[in-house]
């Protein structure tokens, strides 16, 4: 299975870069163990539009067009579910079990997603409650998805 990360907002040199580049890597190189062949990150700039509807309608056309054709989408919404590390390893892996060649993850832009993101797709995943800025939320989901990784090749990473 293939992962994609779909992102508004864009990483600019600092910590939070080499923390993102940092978690690739590993995904990557551990990720083919779990049956994860490939990981992509796409980045797009926030809308400049002069209203919220019109900057999110924007991106969600941005986000869509940045799916592959026939990809189950995760939207990053904190109106979606939390899932403890176990639960989102065990989604992972019942996507790939289940015959799925790719997942999208979508993080949007500062007005949030416009619906018809959310309605397209397969889930909403929310990291609590809160609303995390895009840097934060690109690095928590690249942790959460290696050490989903690290749960389903039973590496010593996650500890229950």
């Amino acid at each position: 299975m293939r992962i994609s990360i779909a992102a508004i907002g864009r990483l600019k040199t600092g910590p939070e870069k080499l923390m993102a580049d940092d978690y690739q890597k590993r995904i990557e190189v551990l990720g083919r163990k779990a049956g994860i062949t490939a990981l992509k990150i796409g980045e797009w700039a926030e809308s400049q539009l002069p209203t919220a509807k019109q900057r999110m309608d924007e991106e969600a056309q941005i986000l869509s067009v940045a799916s592959p054709q026939g990809a189950t989408a995760i939207v990053l919404d904190e109106r979606g579910r939390s899932h403890s590390s176990e639960e989102f390893a065990a989604r992972i892996r019942k996507y790939a079990d289940s015959g799925v060649n790719d997942l999208i993850f979508m993080i949007g832009g500062p007005d949030g997603h416009a619906p018809q993101t959310r309605e397209k797709a397969a889930e909403l995943l929310a990291f609590g409650p809160m609303v995390w800025p895009h840097r934060l939320v690109r690095i928590m989901l690249l942790e959460q998805i290696y050490r989903s990784v690290t749960i389903m090749v039973n590496h010593p990473y996650h500890r229950s």
